[in-house]
């Protein structure tokens, strides 16, 4: 096989992991979904931005920040409050 069709019927995630960039890859998705599950929990309580940054005792900026899926520098405490602020928990695991 050619160097063109190298990675033809192999997994996305061998193909991510052979480019260097699987780690780096799956924690901006992971990072992505956490926004997206908050901002539906901020939708389905019907809280605005500013609510949602006075139930986690923080600034406004700081929780766009944690809103923003590409913003990398959000810590588990402040995600931690943030699930805590719309009803739920944070659960982590390593696999």
């Amino acid at each position: 096989m050619n160097d063109k069709h190298k990675n033809l019927g192999g997994s996305f995630n061998d193909f991510l992991k052979e480019e260097g960039i699987f780690e780096e890859c799956t924690e901006t998705a992971i990072k992505r979904v956490l926004a997206w599950q908050i901002e539906q929990e901020m939708k389905r309580n019907n809280l605005s931005k500013s609510e949602m940054a006075k139930r986690m005792k923080t600034s406004r900026s700081s929780l766009d920040r944690l809103l923003d899926p590409v913003n990398e520098s959000v810590t588990l405490h402040t995600l931690r409050k943030a699930a805590h602020a719309v009803g739920r928990t944070l659960k982590l695991e390593l696999a």
